[in-house]
Protein backbone atom coordinates (compact mmCIF):
# COMPACT_ATOMS: atom_id res chain seq x y z
CA UNK A 1 0.00 0.00 0.00
CA UNK A 2 1.02 3.79 -0.84
CA UNK A 3 0.89 6.53 1.55
CA UNK A 4 -2.11 7.86 -0.37
CA UNK A 5 -3.74 4.08 -0.17
CA UNK A 6 -3.04 3.94 3.67
CA UNK A 7 -4.71 6.94 4.05
CA UNK A 8 -7.65 6.62 2.16
CA UNK A 9 -8.31 3.47 4.23
CA UNK A 10 -7.56 5.10 7.75
CA UNK A 11 -10.85 7.77 6.58
CA UNK A 12 -12.82 4.49 5.66
CA UNK A 13 -12.27 2.56 9.03
CA UNK A 14 -12.93 5.91 10.77
CA UNK A 15 -16.26 6.51 8.97
CA UNK A 16 -17.33 2.90 9.89
CA UNK A 17 -16.16 3.56 13.65
CA UNK A 18 -18.47 6.54 13.92
CA UNK A 19 -21.13 4.66 12.06
CA UNK A 20 -21.00 1.21 14.40
CA UNK A 21 -20.47 3.94 17.60
CA UNK A 22 -23.62 5.51 17.10
CA UNK A 23 -25.37 2.21 16.71
CA UNK A 24 -23.75 1.01 19.46
CA UNK A 25 -25.33 3.81 21.49
CA UNK A 26 -28.98 3.21 20.17
CA UNK A 27 -28.52 -0.49 20.91
CA UNK A 28 -27.69 -0.30 24.30
CA UNK A 29 -30.08 2.50 24.78
CA UNK A 30 -32.99 -0.19 24.33
CA UNK A 31 -30.61 -2.64 26.79
CA UNK A 32 -29.84 -5.18 23.77
CA UNK A 33 -26.61 -7.35 23.73
CA UNK A 34 -23.71 -4.55 22.25
CA UNK A 35 -21.30 -7.43 22.18
CA UNK A 36 -21.15 -7.70 18.40
CA UNK A 37 -20.61 -3.86 17.78
CA UNK A 38 -18.10 -3.75 20.58
CA UNK A 39 -16.02 -6.70 18.64
CA UNK A 40 -15.99 -4.74 15.54
CA UNK A 41 -15.19 -1.57 17.23
CA UNK A 42 -11.98 -3.42 18.68
CA UNK A 43 -11.33 -5.15 15.33
CA UNK A 44 -11.33 -1.71 13.41
CA UNK A 45 -9.51 0.27 16.76
CA UNK A 46 -6.93 -2.50 15.78
CA UNK A 47 -6.59 -2.13 11.78
CA UNK A 48 -6.10 1.65 12.73
CA UNK A 49 -3.28 0.96 14.82
CA UNK A 50 -1.70 -1.12 12.53
CA UNK A 51 -2.78 1.23 9.12
CA UNK A 52 -1.38 4.26 11.45
CA UNK A 53 2.33 2.48 11.65
CA UNK A 54 2.29 1.90 8.17
CA UNK A 55 1.81 5.43 7.45
CA UNK A 56 4.35 6.87 9.99
CA UNK A 57 6.95 4.23 8.06
CA UNK A 58 6.10 5.91 4.95
CA UNK A 59 7.12 9.05 5.90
Amino acid sequence: MNKKEIEYAIQELKADYVRIQNDLEKIESVNRDISPLEKQIAAIENELKILNEKLRACR
